[in-house]
């Protein structure tokens, strides 16, 4: 078959399979998901906050939506988150729009701090290629880390002891 009828066929299928779904089925993908999933214009401005992100952070969608990202990004790190935005709008690259969990703290309303992993897609405007939504997953991590450092903290005091030992 040559390469132009198999993708043709590939692009058929894709459009059986969306057709084929309820109208629905992405908004409740969306609010029903156990990760926390936040989507953003290309000001950071939030967009839509789902029932995850309530629950990790703290915040009601009604508190959320329309804020600033600063909501969840700790003041110290909001220099540089915000650089970076600004230089991913400009050129529309991000090392972190291929599938790679970026890891950082974050803030909670009752202004906690807790370790988050997140990926990101960009979505762009199909007239103009500019970004128009940038949409992260996130999932709350702190225990996994805090174990992490236990875990670490062990094994370290475990080489020390052995390390004196003759």
């Amino acid at each position: 078959m040559p390469p132009h009828d198999c993708l043709a066929s590939r692009r058929r299928t894709a459009t059986r399979m969306l057709t084929s779904l309820p109208d629905d089925l992405y908004g409740r993908i969306l609010a029903g998901s156990p990760d926390a999933i936040l989507i953003c214009d290309h000001t950071g401005t939030v967009q839509y906050w789902n029932a995850a992100a309530e629950r990790i952070f703290g915040f009601a969608a009604t508190e959320a939506v329309g804020a600033s990202l600063d909501l969840i990004i700790p003041e110290r790190l909001r220099t540089r988150h915000w650089a970076g935005w600004e230089k991913t709008m400009r050129t529309g690259v991000t090392h972190y729009s291929e599938g790679q969990l970026l890891a950082v703290p974050a803030t909670t309303k009752d202004g906690r701090l807790i370790s988050i992993e997140f990926s990101i897609q960009l979505v762009t405007e199909r007239s103009n290629g500019q970004i128009e939504w940038v949409i992260a997953v996130i999932r709350d991590v702190t225990a996994r880390y805090a174990r992490e450092k236990e875990i670490r903290a062990e094994l370290s005091a475990l080489k020390a002891k052995t390390s004196v030992q003759p």
